[in-house]
């Protein structure tokens, strides 16, 4: 996101803010501090807000994953590693399962005992 779209926002999150204290409170934090709402310093402020409103629209239809400043390691990307950090892991998918070991033991034991016979 720009710099022109972030200053727009905080200007919009600020105008939020009024409206609320408004709503709430019937307190016009703006018009409090500048004069009224018909001091000039008071209309500019409105004038500033609205129109970062307007720069704010097209938020609306940005697309999130064109953040410039998202770090690439960190694992908040669509396809993320799970490999581990220090290394590849390891694939036990070769190993035996001690069921497999199970049988294998009973089958060479008892070609142990065959075999002892002869």
């Amino acid at each position: 996101m720009s710099v022109v779209y972030r200053v727009a926002l905080v200007l919009v999150i600020i105008g939020a803010i009024n409206w609320g204290l408004i709503g709430f409170f019937r307190i016009d934090l703006v018009a409090y501090l500048f004069g009224g709402q018909t001091a000039v310093l008071s209309r500019w402020i409105y004038a500033i807000v609205g129109l970062a409103g307007l720069i704010s629209i097209p938020i609306l239809i940005m697309r999130f994953d064109e953040d410039e400043d998202l770090d690439p390691h960190t694992r908040i990307d669509r396809n993320p590693s799970y490999g581990m950090e220090i290394g590849d892991e390891e694939d036990f998918t070769a190993f035996n399962t001690t069921d497999v070991l199970k049988e294998e033991k009973k089958d060479s034991h008892s070609k142990n005992k065959h075999h002892n016979r002869k």
